[in-house]
């Protein structure tokens, strides 16, 4: 048995992920309704405020394990949205005994409903959420950070990795979602230059999507 398999936590998860499959029909309406060229992150992370836009379930599955195999002191996720990822990389924490969860969101809503959600899965004891722009707020988290998670607007994935790379320990690992959109690109370019440090290598995580999988060499 694993944490991920708590009642508390599997009934979360449930529901979390019903949830937000009752909401793919609308989600469409919803983004065509923003200007996301010129919309800032705050604009586009209020509109979204109560959207899901969620890691698959095979997905969350892969980063517990990743989390389990390396046992880092600090994984960091940025864009926590409701707390999917979050549920799935706190519940690798626990069941590896030592650790923390930090993750960071700009949306209040979403803040307060992923805290609901981290209490209902009992979780919340090893997960610090910061709330505000994410290269503010990671600023100060304490190294050595074992794990990332990129997951917020894609724009923003180079400059946090940057913000974060030198309090990285050594084969730190470093996951990017959604890495077909095109705004991710700046960051591919850096993760997969030799010159810069990392292995990375790049995989399928639904059929329109992909994750990049990067270890700090």
């Amino acid at each position: 048995m694993t944490t991920l398999e708590d009642a508390p936590v599997a009934s979360t998860l449930n529901r979390m992920y019903t949830e937000s499959r009752e909401q793919m029909s609308t989600l469409r309406a919803r983004f065509d309704g923003i200007d996301m060229s010129s919309a800032t992150a705050q604009e586009r992370a209020d509109a979204l405020s109560d959207v899901y836009m969620p890691v698959t379930p095979e997905a969350g599955r892969l980063l517990y394990a990743l989390v389990r195999a390396t046992r880092p002191a600090t994984v960091v996720e940025f864009g926590m949205s409701l707390g999917l990822s979050g549920i799935h990389l706190a519940a690798a924490v626990r069941d590896n005994g030592s650790g923390r969860v930090v993750t960071t969101e700009l949306s209040k809503a979403k803040i307060a409903a992923a805290k609901g959600n981290f209490d209902a899965a009992g979780l919340s004891d090893v997960i610090t959420v910061l709330e505000g722009d994410a290269l503010q707020t990671l600023a100060n988290v304490d190294g050595p950070i074992g794990f990332v998670l990129l997951d917020g607007w894609k724009e923003f994935y180079l400059p946090v990795m940057k913000l974060l790379e030198p309090k990285l320990s050594e084969g730190a690992l470093v996951v990017a979602d959604n890495t077909n959109m095109p705004d991710t690109q700046p960051y591919l370019d850096y993760v997969r230059d030799p010159a810069n440090g990392y292995v990375s290598v790049n995989f399928l995580a639904r059929d329109t999507d992909s994750m990049e999988l990067s270890c700090r060499a």
